[in-house]
């Protein structure tokens, strides 16, 4: 009995068609809640690139031929040198290396007969086919690069860190303090918790060290994130251009707040000093 169809690899080519295939296969992975591989599975069995541009695979019928020396077999499948032939083609596009490399033959009879195999029907299209996969997996390549610094860009804290206030017992030398009827006493106290590392992308954390003053974590740098985003701002999703744009204000506006102060402390110190020296020619 055939196993039944996965109604999760229908629902994932729509929301891959819906996005013009311009998503990656972990971000569908993670929304589908299935394995990453799966989706790779599923796109090249079902052949969403054809699909998605409209080019409809048909298979290659041939007509019976007399045998002949000549390797080139016209079928509707490729044999498995065919195959081979293929994918060093599309390395090397070398019609001779190519077939040299898949038939183990030598040089000349490599030249006489890689160009005929490049002229077989069934060829031609595994070899665009394999084309049109690369380009796509070069594609993504660069999605995942600019993922990458949209997480940089848009990290929180609250995705490493969890603070606040909170009560706790208070404690005296000699333990917890408890009032006349025996009730612990409760003070109120900051606190901040780290996440554990399973629990956050330690992908853009580029430093986390313990000194005096406890814990400390460092991020990747936010703001070459939000320059590298700027430069490619049309490949975003609008959602995600408004997000670009409030965080670039925020970002402003915190380094002008900084700079505002830094230049409060140093009117204040050269107020101070003034006043200083008065005091001494006095």
């Amino acid at each position: 009995m055939a196993r039944k169809r996965d109604p999760k690899r229908d629902q994932a080519f729509d929301i891959w068609k819906q996005h013009k295939g311009e998503i990656t296969n972990r971000w569908l992975a993670e929304q589908l809640g299935v394995p990453e591989k799966t989706i790779g599975g599923w796109k090249s069995k079902d052949k969403w690139n054809d699909k998605l541009n409209g080019v409809l695979q048909t298979r290659i019928r041939s007509t019976p031929k007399k045998k002949s020396s000549n390797p080139v077999i016209e079928s509707e499948d490729l044999t498995d040198k065919q195959k081979m032939f293929c994918i060093y083609y599309i390395k090397y596009f070398n019609a001779t290396k190519a077939y040299q490399k898949s038939y183990g033959c030598d040089y000349f009879s490599a030249k006489a007969h890689g160009y005929k195999l490049l002229q077989n029907v069934a060829v031609k299209k595994e070899i665009d086919r394999l084309n049109a996969e690369r380009q796509q997996e070069l594609f993504l390549g660069k999605n995942d690069i600019l993922q990458k610094y949209i997480d940089i860009a848009f990290a929180d804290i609250t995705d490493f860190a969890e603070f606040g206030k909170k009560e706790v017992e208070a404690m005296g030398p000699f333990g917890p303090l408890k009032d006349d009827e025996g009730n612990p006493l409760m003070v109120e106290i900051n606190y901040v918790d780290f996440k554990n590392f399973n629990e956050v992308d330690g992908t853009i954390i580029t430093e986390v060290k313990k000194g005096k003053d406890g814990v400390s974590v460092k991020l990747a740098d936010k703001m070459r994130a939000l320059d590298m985003l700027t430069k490619y701002f049309n490949l975003l999703p609008e959602h995600q251009k408004r997000q670009l744009e409030e965080e670039k204000i925020k970002v402003e506006t915190e380094k002008l707040k900084a700079e505002t102060l830094a230049a409060g402390n140093k009117s204040n110190k050269e107020t101070l000093r003034i006043e200083i020296d008065y005091g001494d020619e006095e």
